[in-house]
Order: C-alpha cells, then structure tokens, then sequence
C-alpha cells in the first residue's frame, strides 16, 4: 500500500495532482481510485475535527471536470464518504467554483465538498480540490488531510446511498440571476442582440453556451469543443495556452461576434477575446476586472500575483483611482491577501493573478471564471446598448514592448530551495553594488528596477527551478536585462544560465 512518503508527493500547493492512468511512458500511475478512496475518508475525518459534528451529520459533494478517470475516482471518493458514515451528495459533471456552492446552495448545504480535477494538465493526470464552509484549503490542510490518508485503508459501500445532485443546473441559475441583476431594465433576455463564442477545450465548462448565455438570448453559434471530452482533442483546455487563444480568436473574427470567452477544464480561470480579435488575458484582465469593479470601490485595494507590469499599476492607480498590491504567485496568496487586508478594515474588492484566476469580495473570494465572465458580460451589454465597445474601459492601459519569461533549472543540487535562496541573495547584493535599484517591499524574489524595464527572479512554487520575468519599455530591451542579471549570477553553483546568453 502507498505509504505517507508517496501520498505527499500527490500534493500540489493547496491542491492534490498525480497521474491517475497508464499510458505515458516513465509515468506511473501515483494516484489510483483506492488512494482517492483513502484521501476522500481522510477528508471527512477532517471535516469531522473542523465542524465538531458526528459522521452522520456530515454531508460531502463531489463532482469532476471531464477526465477520462474522473468516474473512477468519483465513485471511490463517494464510496469512501458512504462507508465513513457521512452522506455523500453525487453532483457528476460540476466546475470547481460550483462545487463551493454546493456549500452554500440551500438546495444542497454540504459541509464539505470534493472536485475530481486536474486543471488543464495533461490527460493522463487527474486531482483533487477541497472545500470547507470557509473556502479552499490551506496547504498546511492538505498535507494534514494526506497524512491521514496514511493511516486509512480503502473501504467501500454502496452507491445506492449516495444522493443525486443536479449542481449544475442550480449554479447556472445563480450565474443567470447575477447577469439579470446587473441588467435589471434589459428584461428577461439581458443578452438578445449579442453574438458570444464559447471555448470550453472539451473541459467542463460547456454548460456556459448553454444553460448561461443561450437562456438569456445570446447567439451561440460557432461555439467550440462545447463537449465534454477527456482527451482534449483539440487543444489544451487553458485561457493562457497560445494554441487554445488563437483558435477563440478565428472563430470571433470570423463570425463577427462581440465577445469570445474561454474557459480551463474546470471552469475557475478564464480569458476573453474582443471583436476585432485582441486577447484579454493577464495584466489585460485585471485592468478590465479592475475598471469594472472601480466604481464602487473608490481607493480598493487590487491584489495581483508579482510578475504584473508597470503599466497596470499606472492604469489602475492613476486612471481609476485604486491602490495596486503585488503580492505573491499561487491564486491562494492573493486571496488570503486580499482577506488578510479586508480583516484590517482595508477595502480589497479583487484578488486575481495574471493565470486568470480571479476571486472578488462579492463572491466569497471565490475563484470563479464563470462569474469573471458574468461581471464581463453585465459590462459588455451595457456597454452594446450604448454602443460603445468594451476595450473602451481599458483604452488608456499602456503595455510593455517587450515581456518575457526564462525558466532556470536548478540541477544536480540536492537542495533546490538552498540555490534558490543563494542565487536571491547574489542578485541583489551584486545589483546593488551596481547601483541597480531594488524594489522594496518585495515580497517574492527580487525585483531589479533598470532604467529600461525591470526583471524579478523568484524561486518556482513547485519544480527544482528559478522563474525570471523581464519586461522591457523598448525593442531588445528584455535581452539586455537579461544578460544583465546572468552576469550577477554567474558564481551560484547548478543554476542554468545559458538561455540568458
């Protein structure tokens, strides 16, 4: 049996991901339906210690994106959740933010609930997500859930005792009722008159072109890969996937229409395509979340992860009047962040990271890409009936020339995070005797200040590598900062510099 030194590899920040089938070579299979089994009972054991209540009175919902292992893992988990006592609510194909509605949905009211993801890995992987009452869990929850993981063993029960749940249908009636709301004098059809492609990458993410849009009198047509389809035959399920854009952007452009919305695999990232083809993503989203939000929220706090431009603080705090926060990498920071300012009375209406996750105050601090939708279509049919486009809220946002990032492997060290730490500390103390300015505060990596742009190295929040990202205000800049900051770093031992050269 998998013991606790194999079960805490499966961990992933504040997720679980492994592979969960054969058929990649040098990949084994790490996580297998009885693991999921032993994970799910751990998970209401934990449940157990965070509610004060008797198994009995646990209720945990499960669903899953489209993975070609999500029903085997589906029905272990649920199997485990039964024979631990607990009720289990079964809501089949769900998205990640709908499975943290299920906790608060009075139709369903779990105490916990399970989502069988991966994200947009490959198919061959699949995952884990966890909610409480409260939210995601934390990763020192994760690693505890696992750790008891360790001391179960699979046990199964019926799935006659597990109860259908058809989550979807009630949360696309939340996210209809939010864009009805946000349109109250537009009537029972807000989005008549609007020409709206869905890219859901044969993730989970169909149900939008559906249930959402079509419902409330949007053309649909020429929608893609709107089927669920664990293979992802046609393009990596991911708003940040080159590929997967420029497919959304042919099929606006080609059809004329007034927006292009693409999801990931489980529907809690997305990005956004414009009439005339130009992608909304990164820096991008955040301003046009961000203005949206601006007008009632005057001073807000934007928390963003730390590799966002100069520019989006320009655009956000001298355009709309906000306060720009970079924080940390990894969707939970900036979440946790932007609570950590609500809790010190510090209005933080957004939490997003440049991935597209995005989370907002009005929605539990969810990270939802459904409702980062909802908010962009509330804003693009306004915006339609005046007839003004919806780049017109962000037409004053500048962009870098130049924008990259180099990823540095760290190999042949035994401990990664000590070259990482090494190389942070030559950076800086190097750049300053160069009289190279330092951002501070900083609170991940060091962030260089070049009269030409700026670069920030950061130690990768997962692999045995260094991240460094480098924008740059004019043509061939991002080269020579690079070449820069390697030759700051060139007496740090296992650190690959050659891409820099």
């Amino acid at each position: 049996m998998i013991g606790e030194k194999e079960l805490l590899k499966l961990q992933n920040g504040s997720d679980i991901r492994g592979v969960a089938m054969e058929g990649v070579p040098g990949e084994p299979v790490t996580l297998p339906p009885a693991v999921a089994n032993r994970i799910a009972r751990a998970f209401v054991r934990f449940l157990i210690a965070r509610t004060g209540k008797k198994p009995r009175e646990i209720t945990v919902a499960v669903g899953t994106d489209s993975r070609l292992t999500a029903e085997s893992l589906r029905n272990e988990a649920l199997s485990a959740i039964i024979a631990s006592g607990a009720k289990a609510l079964d809501c089949g194909m769900a998205s990640t933010p709908a499975m943290f509605m299920a906790l608060k949905f009075d139709e369903t009211r779990a105490d916990g609930s399970i989502m069988v993801t991966a994200s947009h890995m490959p198919s061959n992987r699949n995952g884990m997500k966890f909610f409480t009452q409260e939210g995601g869990l934390e990763n020192s929850d994760i690693t505890s859930i696992l750790k008891m993981a360790a001391e179960e063993t699979p046990k199964t029960a019926s799935l006659e005792a597990a109860r259908p749940c058809a989550l979807i249908t009630r949360y696309t009636r939340f996210l209809r009722e939010r864009i009805c709301a946000g349109l109250p004098e537009f009537g029972a059809h807000p989005l008549e008159g609007m020409h709206i492609i869905v890219d859901a990458g044969n993730g989970a993410g169909g149900f939008f072109a559906s249930e959402v849009l079509g419902l409330l009198g949007a053309d649909t047509s020429g929608s893609l890969y709107l089927d669920p389809d664990g293979h992802f035959p046609n393009h990596v399920p991911n708003p940040e996937n080159a590929a997967a854009l420029c497919d959304l952007q042919k099929a606006v452009l080609n059809r004329h229409a007034d927006l292009g919305l693409i999801f990931d695999t489980d529907v809690d990232r997305m990005g956004a395509v414009l009439p005339d083809g130009t992608e909304i993503s990164r820096n991008s989203l955040i301003a046009l979340i961000a203005a949206i939000l601006a007008p009632g929220n005057p001073g807000g706090v934007i928390v963003t992860d730390s590799v966002t431009s100069d520019e989006l603080t320009v655009f956000l705090e001298k355009e709309l009047g906000l306060k720009h926060h970079r924080f940390k990498r990894g969707y939970k920071n900036v979440i946790n962040e932007s609570l950590r300012l609500r809790a010190e009375g510090i209005n933080s209406p957004l939490a997003i990271e440049t991935s597209g996750h995005g989370a907002m105050a009005e929605n539990y601090f969810l990270d939802d890409g459904a409702y980062l939708a909802v908010k962009l279509l509330v804003a693009a049919a306004r915006l339609h009936r005046e007839g003004r486009p919806l780049a017109s809220l962000i037409e004053k946002l500048g962009h870098p020339a130049e924008s990259v990032e180099y990823r540095l492997r760290i190999t042949g060290a035994e401990d990664a995070k000590a070259v990482g730490a090494e190389a942070l500390t030559q950076l800086a103390e190097r750049a300053r005797e160069s009289g190279i300015g330092i951002a501070e505060p900083s609170y991940e990596g060091v962030r260089l200040i070049f009269p030409e742009g700026w670069a920030l190295l950061r130690l990768s929040l997962h692999d045995p590598e260094m991240a460094l990202n480098i924008e740059g205000r004019q043509r061939g800049s991002a080269a020579r900062i690079a070449r820069r900051v390697a030759g700051f770093l060139t007496d740090v031992e296992h650190l690959e510099l050659s891409r820099l050269l």
